[in-house]
């Protein structure tokens, strides 16, 4: 086997508590990590600290934040969120987008200081079992089952909408794309998007095969999701800088090439070494990144498209 990709402080950021941290190096230090609010519209915020970009609804009726990153920044959040001085009300409802880590790893003090968890049926599912998350290949994460308090207690299967704010606030549910738990949630009174990881900033997408992603879903979830949203809506990516939907499109475009250009190697009976020998995805280069490199990706892509998930044993 490889190295579970190159230790980068990227990887290590991403999902280093969520896996064996002997592969990819120690934690991050999060009592050096600073949580950076940027007010995106309206009472819609969008925090950035260590792993998955959190958006925030924040007014009179309390605060809806979406995602939690890591247990260790619960306080520094919920500082964040009260030092905008808009509301002394408590973080009423957390909405995880999927169930890695780097989004629901604050979910433990959140709920016990008295937030709803809410998430899609498999979200609650996969993180009671634990178990290997992966692209089927050289990236491997091994999650323990979550402990009760980290469990979400309101589920649904494709759509739920929490009325807080003068808003509508609604969470989709794309099957089978990042995850087979994602979860897009729209602010349609201000105009903004949380995508989860079904739209990062990073480069080529981590797709969890083993977790129930595909690209094919990927790609599908995203197209749909942007067909329903305004032309200038503001996206917040799980990962990376606020965006736009002219930053979807390319990446959505990337997805469909990439995976074109892999599946035509599928036809052509080559195989995944012949593949990474002969450098298919390099006109895409610009996207490789120390996280999911080219032939990470040449792997994701292949098994996504193959239904091969990887052989992995689940850890009791």
């Amino acid at each position: 086997m490889h190295h579970i990709v190159r230790a980068s402080a990227l990887f290590a950021a991403l999902v280093a508590p969520f896996l064996c941290i002997a592969a990819v190096g120690q934690q991050p230090d999060f009592s050096k990590v600073e949580i950076k609010v940027t007010k995106v519209s309206g009472n819609i915020y969008m925090l950035e600290g260590q792993g998955g970009n959190i958006a925030a609804s924040v007014g009179e009726d309390g605060i809806v934040i979406v995602d939690d990153e890591f247990a260790p920044l619960a306080e520094k959040i919920q500082a964040a969120l009260k030092n905008l001085g808009i509301t002394d009300k408590p973080v009423r409802f957390v909405i995880n987008t999927h169930y890695h880590g780097d989004h629901t790893g604050g979910n433990v003090p959140f709920a016990t200081s008295g937030s709803t968890l809410i998430a899609q049926d498999n979200v609650r599912k996969r993180l009671a079992s634990g178990g290997t998350a992966g692209n089927g290949g050289s990236v491997k994460m091994e999650a323990k089952p979550a402990e009760k308090a980290a469990l979400p207690i309101i589920t649904f299967e494709h759509d739920v909408t929490v009325h807080l704010n003068g808003e509508d606030i609604r969470a989709l549910h794309f099957p089978s794309g990042h995850t087979d738990g994602d979860a897009i949630i729209f602010f349609p009174k201000n105009n903004v998007v949380h995508m989860g990881d079904d739209f990062v900033r990073y480069g080529f997408p981590f797709i969890d095969v083993a977790g129930g992603g595909s690209v094919q879903g990927m790609i599908d979830g995203v197209e749909k999701a942007a067909a329903q949203l305004p032309a200038d809506v503001k996206v917040i990516p799980g990962h990376g800088a606020l965006s736009n939907l002219d930053d979807v499109r390319a990446y959505v475009k990337m997805l469909r090439e990439t995976s074109g250009v892999v599946q035509k190697a599928i036809d052509a009976h080559k195989t995944l070494d012949q593949m990474k020998q002969e450098k298919i995805l390099a006109p895409w280069a610009k996207w490789s990144s120390d996280f999911v490199s080219q032939d990470v990706f040449i792997e994701t892509l292949y098994n996504s498209l193959t239904g091969h998930p990887g052989q992995f044993v689940k850890h009791n």
